[in-house]
């Protein structure tokens, strides 16, 4: 079956990829052989005939160095309008020869042994990976043989609070940003509207957060989106698109946080024109 063209999204994604290659200095072979994608995977990739994977975008950035941040909300935007006749990501495809093969697996259409980038990492990987097993080692011999009031005087160690999970919750998350508080990890999303001009607005939603924000994207220079909430937390949060790298991805606004029973209501406003279009949600447990 023949892959459908790629969405405006994916195309421009696909651009900056080519782009990124280009500043690397790589063939697709060399490509290959410094990723854990297949020439044949980067092919599709590199003109749009299928969207990468999150880490084959992370792999590429790094090779240009080039920080992933733009290129993955490229990403994200091309997997939420693709359409339901697009080519499915490689992420989400079964039995794809060339998706990478998992640890331990013979390779099948792969080179036996490969060299460059990778190479170079996994080794380092392995070097670190049994030094820090010596140390864990080493560290409980130490531990069982001090005396035992040494060791009742040693409190358990924990994970520091910024290790996983959300920075913080409900009324610390007021005025802050989803991204920098890891609350926009795994949002729901509330609400959502296709604009007259062609941008979506949506209203966001972080459980462990407790907090709402809106987000959009195939927005031009000048748009603007706002959200409010009603409620005890009643607040008030805008973005604009100042760039033309933040218009080729997305803006959102700052958190406000929401409990059950709250109405929140995003609006859209265009550079060019004075009018908006809003949407509403209202949260419920």
């Amino acid at each position: 079956m023949t892959p459908s063209a790629p969405s405006p999204p994916g195309a421009r994604l696909a651009a900056f990829m080519r782009e990124l290659r280009e500043r690397a200095g790589l063939s697709l072979t060399r490509l290959a052989e410094a990723t854990t994608y297949s020439r044949s995977s980067w092919e599709r990739y590199l003109n749009g005939k299928s969207l990468p994977p999150r880490s084959a975008v992370k792999e590429l950035c790094h090779l240009a160095g080039e920080p992933a941040d733009h290129a993955l909300a490229l990403l994200d935007i091309a997997r939420t309008q693709r359409t339901d006749g697009s080519t499915p990501t490689e992420e989400a495809s079964s039995g794809d020869a060339s998706a990478p093969t998992p640890p331990g697996a013979p390779e099948a259409s792969r080179t036996p042994a490969r060299t460059g980038t990778v190479g170079v990492l996994r080794r380092a990987d392995v070097v670190t990976a049994l030094a820090s097993t010596c140390a864990v080692v080493i560290g409980a011999l130490v531990l069982i043989n001090l005396p035992p009031l040494h060791r009742r005087a040693a409190p358990p160690s924990s994970p520091p609070a910024t290790a996983t999970g959300a920075l913080c919750s409900r009324a610390t998350c007021h005025d802050k940003d989803p991204l920098t508080t890891r609350c926009g990890a795994d949002p729901l999303t509330l609400a959502e509207h296709e604009t007259a001009t062609g941008a979506w607005i949506q209203i966001r939603y972080s459980r462990p957060c407790g907090t709402s924000w809106a987000r959009m994207w195939g927005a031009a220079v000048g748009d603007r989106v706002e959200i409010t909430t009603a409620g005890s937390h009643r607040s008030r949060h805008s973005a604009r698109v100042t760039t033309a790298r933040q218009a080729d991805t997305y803006v959102h606004t700052l958190m406000s946080p929401i409990s059950s029973g709250t109405t929140v209501r995003a609006c859209f406003s265009a550079a060019a024109g004075d009018g908006k279009e809003c949407v509403t949600a209202r949260y419920a447990d």
